[in-house]
């Protein structure tokens, strides 16, 4: 069985990097293509020194295994996942590594529990773990992002007190903060220098970075831009705000570490009591994974304390 497992992934691998390579390798070469044509292009003449083009004007679109899939999937929410998050992968890929995670966890599970619904259960968590670690990826890629963030507004309120525009002062921002503040700005500043109108690269960043404070941020320079006045002033203001809001964050997190505490403890004192009552009376647990009834005990017994773990996190989220 070991070895069947084994040559199906090798045999899956191979099928799918062969495929991969097919489709892949002609559009890498008709984008070097390009690029080598607008470098050409864009060289003076008489020159003959090789340009190395850092950027270009042409949007590129990573595709996955499965182009069609990808084509089909723009604007979707696997593809916002993917680029709030950060990584460097496509909807496609995605798909097929939750697929292919499902199918191994599925196969690896019969091998070790002689149960029908534990393969069900396997594969399912196979298809989840991907999408739930881009999640998580794009959680703390979010976080960062609004800890750095008033550093970025008193950059830009500086560079405008300073005599530069808006659209300089946000190049700046790129060139100077890290990521993820930097690389966002960034995209921001290219889209709106290759003319794309900086309200809709000011709305492309917002939903890029779905947090409220980059909402205020974004409402606030469209209002200024409308109506006029003061707008380092207003950058100042909105950067107090923020750090403001962290403040309270951060006492509403000290006043709820009771509940969070206690809730980690009440998920983890059930699985250590069977641990501690395995080695205790072995055989008055085996009851428990012998029987029908024990293992529809188990499985409940596990719904709850899931459900009663989330449902915990949920009343100690304060919304600050």
């Amino acid at each position: 069985m070991g070895i069947a497992v084994v040559a199906f992934i090798v045999m899956t691998a191979t099928i799918l990097g062969g495929y991969a390579a097919v489709t892949l390798l002609p559009g890498v070469i008709a984008a070097r293509r390009l690029d080598r044509r607008l470098r050409d292009v864009a060289m003076p003449m008489g020159d003959d020194s090789t340009v190395e083009a850092e950027t270009t004007v042409v949007k590129e679109r990573k595709e996955g295994p499965l182009p069609i899939l990808d084509r089909a999937l723009v604007g979707s929410w696997h593809a916002r996942l993917i680029e709030q998050s950060g990584v460097k992968t496509t909807p496609s890929f995605l798909i097929a590594v939750s697929f292919g995670l499902a199918v191994v966890l599925a196969l690896v599970s019969t091998m070790f529990v002689r149960q029908a619904f534990v393969p069900f259960v396997a594969a399912a968590a196979g298809l989840a773990l991907p999408t739930l670690v881009l999640v998580r990826k794009r959680s703390v890629r979010l976080k960062k992002f609004e800890e750095m963030f008033p550093e970025a507004l008193d950059l830009l309120s500086r560079a405008i007190r300073a005599g530069h525009a808006f659209q300089t002062a946000m190049g700046m921002v790129a060139d100077e903060l890290k990521a993820p503040v930097g690389p966002e700005f960034k995209k921001t500043y290219d889209q709106q220098n290759f003319g794309l109108p900086l309200k809709d690269a000011l709305h492309e960043l917002m939903q890029r970075i779905a947090i409220l404070d980059v909402r205020f941020f974004v409402t606030a320079v469209l209002i200024q831009r409308d109506t006029g006045g003061n707008l380092s002033e207003i950058l100042d203001n909105l950067a107090h705000v923020v750090r403001e809001r962290f403040k309270i964050r951060r006492q509403v997190r000290v006043h709820t570490a009771h509940g969070r505490f206690t809730g980690y403890v009440l998920l983890a004192l059930p699985a250590a009591l069977a641990v501690a009552l395995s080695l205790i009376n072995p055989e008055l647990m085996a009851l428990l994974f012998e029987e029908h009834m024990g293992r529809m005990m188990l499985v409940g017994a596990i719904v709850l304390q899931v459900f009663g773990f989330f449902w915990i996190r949920h009343v100690m989220n304060i919304e600050v």
